[in-house]
């Protein structure tokens, strides 16, 4: 079935076949990422309207709807242009006007005649002590208030919709929705108490109360899961696909590993020897390995990617380390480089800022073997890169690395292992969603010896104690880190609050205490402030985020953010990560301009209530939602129309291990399940997914 399956073609057609829709009206659909009738079954009513006809609007707290029945009187035309047209009202216990702006008399008079009885239904609201009922939504005849549903149901609209036209659509395209084969694990949708595909999407529409909007209603969850089966299903099929590459089995000795390990001053963690033994297994196997590394600020992860880098020397092939920033990049080698001479290893450093003669000696190193772990930024996958026997590719801060690059890289030519490290906490839910694909490593515990943080909050009038603070902390030899504000979007503007802040700094602590970094700077005083600042010439170095993300100095103690209301909580969690790296007792002095919004504070209170990212980032999943906290636009997170992330967590696990276990017995989605998932697979537009079937 490597064609779209007859069966979906009435939801697949033009949107101007359904009822009432013509050329203009389907621009304005569109606005909704509406433009054919499968896109409208999955456009959901987010709430609705209580239409149940009551005795009189006495009834109801206005402003509100009511729905009633009343005996027309006299009409009160304007002359007066822009003025409104007023018809006053009777029900059975109060009197009110109906009230028409724009009105064309002749019509009202036909609409609503003196003397006799008509259902209106619209919202009452009082204004100038007089209640009334501004253009009613319904004005029936007493034998048409069978067609005002109880519950009326209300859609999303964009300008040039109303609800009428939406209903109307709405249920020309349920019309149309075809018998469907079941494609959820049987069990799994008898124990959830879900109902079948048909009935759910015709429910959805329907609903009859305020509750049956709601998210968790076995209604709702049948179609999210459906959404996120799709999804998983995708995944599912690009790591098979990743995995069907044949692998390298990389056997290691464990001789490097163990030279390097007897030489660190400390012992790994438990986490970190669990996440090097999964890695180790996976690259002896001779499947392709397509793993992410997770854990929390200074969990040890680099350790982690050294042993796995050191496990394919051992088996005789190279590695590469892709670092997301040159600084970072550098900090690697710098760090690393003397670990790998005392074991005997060959490590290189390649960037964009590599050129003629030096470059080409790497390159020629590389091609004949003589380099056996290369560290670097995007440059290393550059077309004339060329290894001698490329096994493991580690991937450092994965929210730039969507799964396209995944199976971009896995193209390279060569059967390369993938493992991905992110220093975010992600939500399990985020975590599923984004890289369901991947095996997960997770690190879960700090190294010995690391000191709880003291965190707090300051108004920005108590800055002057913060620069107090900071001329004791360096008389005491210790260095600081001062973040300056998201002022903006633009770096430029960011870099100007930077420019300022140093300028002030170097006034109050002298003028070669204070460094600065910012990303305007050319990289090669971007890297000379760095390396002052690491090797304690300068005692304080104000920044903006270029810093957020894997800079190590174990001296640097305290870390000032000043408009901390502006950042996002991962973002805190990251810059509050810089320091307590050290022996000392380390601070974090976040800096805010009073008064607070609602979000702020409590991302500030979260702050200074937990040091654990694995908490915070359900916190936040809380406070943004799943697309803010992973930047839906550059993150490969699905858009989905009807599954919510933070409501439905528990959905995605679920979709995954279905996924997984379908494919496990059924490879190629020949089964009667496995035909039912592919017509799935078309019906969510996972095109993409059906050409990674191995058969169709």
């Amino acid at each position: 079935m490597s064609t779209r399956p007859e069966i979906l073609f009435p939801l697949f057609a033009e949107i101007t076949k359904l009822a009432g829709v013509g050329p203009k009206l389907a621009k304005h659909f569109e606005t909704l990422g509406v433009t054919k009738p499968r896109d409208l079954l999955f456009t959901l009513p987010h709430s609705g309207i209580n239409r149940n006809i009551r005795n009189s609007i006495r009834e109801i707290e206005a402003p509100d709807v009511a729905t009633v029945e009343v005996e027309v009187g006299m009409h009160q035309p304007n002359a007066v242009k822009g003025r409104p047209y007023r018809v006053n009202v009777e029900d059975a216990q109060t009197s009110f006007q109906l009230v028409f702006f724009h009105a064309r008399a002749d019509y009202l008079r036909r609409l609503l005649p003196t003397g006799q009885r008509r259902i209106v239904s619209g919202k009452v609201e009082i204004f100038d002590n007089v209640a009334q009922m501004v253009h009613p939504d319904h004005v029936l005849a007493l034998d048409e208030a069978e067609s005002i549903p109880a519950f009326e149901p209300v859609y999303p609209l964009s300008a040039g919709l109303s609800q009428k036209v939406m209903r109307k659509a709405a249920l020309d395209a349920l019309a149309r929705a075809p018998k469907l084969a079941e494609w959820i694990e049987p069990s799994l949708k008898a124990a959830q108490g879900w109902p079948d595909w048909n009935p759910a999407i015709d429910a959805a529409h329907n609903p009859q109360s305020g509750a049956e909007t709601s998210p968790r209603t076995p209604t709702r969850m049948r179609l999210a899961y459906d959404e996120m089966f799709a999804h998983q299903l995708t995944l599912a099929l690009a790591r098979a696909k990743i995995r069907r590459g044949k692998g390298i089995a990389s056997v290691a000795t464990g001789k490097i590993q163990s030279k390097v390990l007897k030489n660190l001053p400390y012992r790994p963690t438990d986490a970190q020897d669990r996440a090097i033994r999964e890695i180790a297994d996976d690259l002896a196997s001779p499947l392709r390995m397509n793993r992410l590394l997770q854990g929390d600020v200074g969990s040890g992860k680099t350790l982690v990617a050294l042993m796995a880098l050191l496990c394919v020397v051992e088996a005789g092939g190279q590695g590469v380390m892709m670092a997301p920033t040159e600084i970072l990049a550098r900090q690697h080698l710098e760090s690393l480089r003397p670990m790998m001479e005392n074991a005997g290893v060959v490590m290189e450093l390649l960037t964009g800022r590599d050129k003629g003669g030096e470059r080409a000696a790497k390159l020629k190193a590389l091609a004949q073997g003589d380099i056996q772990i290369l560290l670097g930024t995007h440059a290393v996958f550059q077309k004339d890169v060329d290894f001698n026997d490329l096994r493991l590719a580690v991937i450092d801060e994965q929210h730039r690395f969507g799964v396209q690059q995944r199976m971009d890289l896995g193209q390279k030519g060569r059967a390369v292992d993938i493992l991905v490290m992110t220093a975010t906490p992600i939500p399990r839910s985020l975590q599923l969603a984004q890289y369901g694909d991947m095996d997960v490593s997770v690190l879960d515990e700090k190294p010995p010896g690391r000191k709880p943080i003291k965190t707090v909050a300051l108004p920005n009038g108590r800055i002057n104690e913060v620069i107090s603070h900071l001329e004791a902390a360096i008389a005491a030899g210790r260095q600081a880190y001062w973040v300056c504000p998201l002022v903006s979007e633009s770096e430029t503007v960011d870099w100007t609050a930077a420019a300022e802040r140093f300028r002030s700094l170097r006034l109050a602590l002298g003028e070669d205490a204070v460094g600065l970094v910012h990303g305007q700077m050319p990289a090669a005083e971007k890297d000379a402030a760095m390396a002052a600042f690491v090797a304690g010439e300068t005692k304080v170095l104000v920044a903006t985020t270029v810093i957020e993300v894997g800079v190590d100095v174990p001296n640097a103690s305290i870390m000032v953010i000043e408009r901390a209301e502006n950042f996002g909580l991962a973002q805190l969690h990251q810059l509050r990560g810089r320091v307590g790296r050290g022996s000392q007792a380390s601070s974090c002095l976040m800096v805010y301009a009073p008064p607070l919004g609602q979000a702020a504070e409590q991302r500030l209170n979260a702050m200074r209530e937990s040091e654990d990212g694995f908490i915070l980032a359900e916190i936040d999943l809380k406070l943004r939602g799943a697309g803010d906290v992973l930047g839906v636009a550059q993150s490969g997170l699905p858009r989905f129309k009807i599954a919510d992330l933070e409501t439905q967590p528990d959905v995605m696990a679920m979709a995954q291990d279905d996924a997984r276990m379908l494919l496990g017995t059924d490879p190629d989605l020949t089964s009667a399940r496995g035909r039912a998932a592919r017509v799935l697979l078309w019906l969510m537009e996972r095109d993409q997914s059906i050409r990674l079937i191995s058969i169709g």
